[in-house]
């Protein structure tokens, strides 16, 4: 004896039903059931109506409601693909797709460090939305102070000054004739000065899940204040999103990053991403004598070696370079794991990037630094 043949208006729902099943979410019978009818009450006009109708009746957990988005996503809108262990791609064919979907995926590692326990190599793709934090005034306060306190180099323009190390001949003649070949005083020129190019690399990986958003945002407030910036997002794949937070509204910045990145809150494979930058030859000129800001906790699953010969490399070119973790926090705070050891030495700097308001202070007192 076989029941009635379900409706086709009602496949899709029930195949997400059974989707949530195969990624582990306990769902019963009777909350099909209930979703079905909450669809057939609301009479949904939009999307959104029908995702609200699934939270309220699969219940998932709360600290789960990014990855049931990230379902919903694929099912009704094959916005990503969920889950999906990328190969070992030959390091020839790398391709970079700069401000769109994807990204330039690094190369995958067969070792793992133990000393990882919080973080994976696995990829899992998926969409991210950012919500409005109230973090405006510290942003705006240290975009009006970025533009006085960002680190300077000398330019190799020279221009008229006070004191100088060498004399402006031109002007020197100039005085001379206006003077009737009197010379009161030698001008003299001194080498302009200019900011420092800024290399800014975010990790979007799923240990770093609380702190992204804040990041993105600061680095938005950041590409605004600084002239000459890059900025990437590392995870599973390398990603350059620099041109996506040029646009002048954080939110819409925001949401088109969000379109641009698609390994939010995935694996961590810090070294792999460190060495792809580092091969392609434009990518790494960027780290030539720049701020180089590092905002990862570290906590590489892949092969330590790699990330260290990256982080080696990368602070040969770089004027300083920082690791900001949010796990130095504690004034205690060690690093454990046999990357972040091994790196120690190369670093200018392990500095607290547990709140936006650190992370600007480290950044605004950089123009007090030394070169390594």
């Amino acid at each position: 004896m076989t029941g009635a043949p379900l409706p086709l208006a009602a496949q899709p729902f029930v195949a997400f039903a059974s989707l949530l099943r195969a990624n582990a979410f306990a769902v019963a019978p009777e909350q099909t059931t209930a979703f079905l009818s909450a669809i057939t009450l609301l009479g949904p006009r939009h999307l959104d109506h029908i995702r609200r109708a699934g939270h309220a009746t699969f219940a998932p957990p709360p600290e789960r409601h990014d990855e049931f988005n990230a379902l919903f996503d694929a099912h009704f809108l094959g916005a990503v693909e969920i889950g999906r262990e990328i190969g070992e791609p030959d390091p020839e064919d790398f391709t970079v797709q700069e401000d769109n979907r994807g990204g330039f995926e690094p190369p995958s590692s067969d070792d793992i460090n133990d000393a990882g326990q919080a973080a994976t190599g696995a990829e899992a793709l998926s969409v991210r939305r950012f919500v409005e934090i109230d973090e405006t005034d510290t942003l705006r306060r240290f975009r009006r102070a970025a533009a006085e306190r960002l680190p300077l180099r000398r330019g190799y323009r020279r221009v008229a000054a006070k004191h100088g190390r060498g004399l402006d001949l031109r002007r020197a003649m100039k005085e001379a004739i206006r003077n009737d070949g009197e010379i009161f005083r030698l001008p003299q020129l001194a080498r302009k000065q200019r900011r420092r190019n800024i290399l800014l690399l975010i990790d979007v990986s799923g240990s770093m899940k609380t702190r992204t958003e804040p990041h993105l945002r600061f680095a938005h407030a950041l590409v605004r204040a600084a002239e000459r910036i890059e900025v990437f997002t590392i995870g599973t794949r390398l990603t350059r999103v620099t041109n996506a937070l040029k646009l002048k509204n954080r939110e819409q910045a925001l949401a088109t990053a969000s379109d641009v990145v698609s390994d939010w809150d995935g694996g961590t494979r810090i070294g792999d991403a460190l060495q792809a930058f580092l091969a392609v030859p434009r990518f790494a000129g960027y780290a030539r004598g720049a701020v180089v800001l590092i905002l990862s906790d570290g906590l590489e699953r892949g092969d330590p070696k790699a990330m260290t010969d990256a982080v080696r490399r990368l602070a040969a070119r770089a004027w300083h370079l920082s690791w900001i973790t949010p796990l130095a926090a504690d004034p205690a705070y060690r690093p454990e794991t046999a990357a972040l050891k091994s790196i120690l030495p190369m670093l200018d700097a392990l500095a607290d990037g547990s709140s936006t308001q650190r992370l600007c202070e480290h950044v605004l007192a950089l123009s007090r630094q030394r070169a390594a």
